[in-house]
C-alpha cells in the first residue's frame, strides 16, 4: 500500500507541475498513512518526484526516512487531526488564487462567491487565513480552528486559502484532493476574468436539496 501511495503522490505531483498548476519547488504533498505520513521532501520539484526520496514521518512527528520533510509538516499534521476524513493535503501557490488574495478576496470566510454548480458541490466554502510566514506553525493553529468552526456551523470545508501564499486542499485520497484544487484554482481565474454574479439563493437551494451541497 505504501508503495503505491509513493507512486500516487509523484504521479498527481507531475501532473499538476505540467499544467501549471504548481511551478519551480513551490508547493507540496502528503498523505496519511495507518503508522504516519508521507510528505514531499523540502524544496522539492513536484513535477520530478523521486517515489524513494519522500519523506515518511511517524504520527508523533518524527522523520523515520526519505529526504528532509516539508516545512509545511504541522500545517499538514493539524488538518489531519482536526479533519479524520482527510487522508491527503495538497498545498500549491496556484496563480489565480495568488493573484486573487492581492486584488481582493470576495470575502474573509469566503474568498470566491458560489459561482458555478461544481464549485459549490465539490468544494464549497473556503476561508482566508491571514498571512504568516512560510512554515510558521501558528497557522496550523489558525487552520485547525476555522475547521472545528465550519463544522460546528453545519459547513464542513475541504479547503483553505493562505493569503499571498496560497491553497491548501484536502480529501480521502492524491486524486480527490487535486480535482479540488483544480476546481478552486479554475474559479478564481472565472472570477478574475469576468467577475460574474453568484449564484442566486433559490439556485443555491437547487443544489442543497438535489446534491446535498453545504452552502
Amino acid at each position: 500500500m505504501t508503495s503505491a501511495l509513493r507512486e500516487e503522490i509523484c504521479r498527481v505531483g507531475a501532473s499538476l507541475f505540467a499544467r501549471g498548476y504548481v511551478h519551480a519547488t513551490a508547493g507540496n504533498i502528503s498523505v496519511r498513512t495507518d503508522d504516519g505520513y508521507l510528505i514531499t521532501p523540502t524544496d522539492a520539484c513536484l513535477g520530478n518526484l523521486d517515489p524513494a526520496r519522500l519523506a515518511f514521518v511517524n504520527a508523533a512527528g518524527e522523520q523515520v526516512s526519505g529526504d528532509r520533510a516539508s516545512k509545511t509538516l504541522t500545517l499538514h499534521r493539524n488538518i489531519y487531526g482536526s479533519d479524520p476524513d482527510a487522508r491527503c493535503v495538497i498545498h500549491t501557490h496556484s496563480t489565480h488564487l495568488v493573484a486573487l488574495t492581492l486584488s481582493g478576496v470576495w470575502s474573509q470566510d469566503d474568498i470566491l462567491p458560489p459561482l458555478t454548480p461544481y464549485y459549490v458541490m465539490k468544494v464549497g466554502h473556503v476561508p482566508l487565513i491571514p498571512y504568516h510566514r512560510p512554515g510558521d506553525p501558528a497557522v496550523g493553529t489558525l487552520v485547525a480552528a476555522r475547521i472545528s468552526a465550519m463544522r460546528n456551523k453545519g459547513m464542513p470545508i475541504r479547503a483553505v486559502m493562505l493569503d499571498r501564499l496560497g491553497p491548501n486542499v484536502w480529501h480521502t485520497s492524491p486524486a480527490n484532493a487535486s480535482a479540488v484544487l483544480e476546481e478552486l484554482e479554475e474559479t478564481a481565474r472565472l472570477y478574475l476574468l469576468a467577475r460574474p454574479q453568484a449564484l442566486s439563493e433559490e439556485q443555491l437551494e437547487e443544489l442543497r436539496t438535489h446534491f446535498g451541497a453545504h452552502w
